[in-house]
């Protein structure tokens, strides 16, 4: 088993009643918070095992690791983890996965990010990562208070919703003080697909041609400095496969 399956499938067991769950009731339900801030991937801050990061363009020279020395800063922070970027990447577990009906989320601090308008989120729909044919799509915002939907197919990326401002986000301004926070939200119906902010929802789309089902994890654009709080997937029932 997984580590991370392991510690969600304890902290779910903790909770339940010895009788009246079978099996399936309980890896169903441990499979619906994986991956939880509140239960993160190995030793704090240490570079989380199992987990996989892929930049945009791809580039041998960039390193991964512990601290301020490596490119990009990926490590558990309790409750969470952290990231700085230098290039943009994806960064996943490929045990995090959603599929049918389904809602994701994420909650991320920004620290100051200067003069960059530059974007983070998250990604869902995850397919062949590791190779050419790599596809998700993804929804962001970014400090000018705007969000995005894109789908990325191999090289190509199509934009599904253009960067829109919306007072459901919260934007870093000359008047904020240390970080921001946002949490984006991905509820996905039988039909149709709704994207929230903050709890309010910001765009609907028709769920076809979206394809969501797949790998669900966080995309961050290059040199920020972001804590993540919660990646939680919670599947309804029938959601999953």
């Amino acid at each position: 088993m997984k580590p991370l399956f392991v510690c969600a499938l304890l902290a779910l067991l903790a909770g339940m009643p010895a009788s009246g769950q079978s099996a399936a009731d309980i890896e169903r339900k441990a499979l619906a918070v994986r991956p939880d801030a509140k239960n993160p991937v190995g030793p704090n801050l240490e570079v989380p095992p199992a987990w996989k990061v892929r930049l945009d363009a791809s580039d041998a020279s960039v390193t991964v690791g512990k601290d301020e020395s490596f490119d990009i800063r990926f490590v558990t922070m309790t409750p969470g983890w952290h990231v700085t970027t230098g290039p943009r990447a994806i960064f996943y577990h490929p045990a995090s996965t959603a599929h049918g009906e389904f809602t994701a989320r994420v909650g991320i601090y920004l620290f100051p990010p200067g003069d960059r308008n530059e974007a983070y989120g998250m990604f869902l729909g995850g397919k062949a990562l590791d190779g050419p044919k790599q596809s998700y799509t993804y929804f962001l915002v970014r400090r000018s208070g705007e969000f995005l939907i894109k789908r990325r197919s191999g090289d190509k990326t199509e934009v599904l919703h253009p960067w829109t401002k919306h007072e459901a986000v919260v934007p870093y301004t000359a008047k904020t003080e240390g970080t921001i926070h946002n949490v984006l939200e991905i509820n996905a119906g039988p039909a149709e697909v709704a994207f929230l902010v903050n709890g309010k929802e910001v765009a609907r789309r028709s769920r076809d041609g979206l394809d969501l089902d797949g790998v669900v994890g966080l995309r961050i654009n290059h040199a920020l400095n972001v804590h993540i709080d919660e990646l939680t997937v919670e599947m309804r029932d029938g959601g999953s496969k």
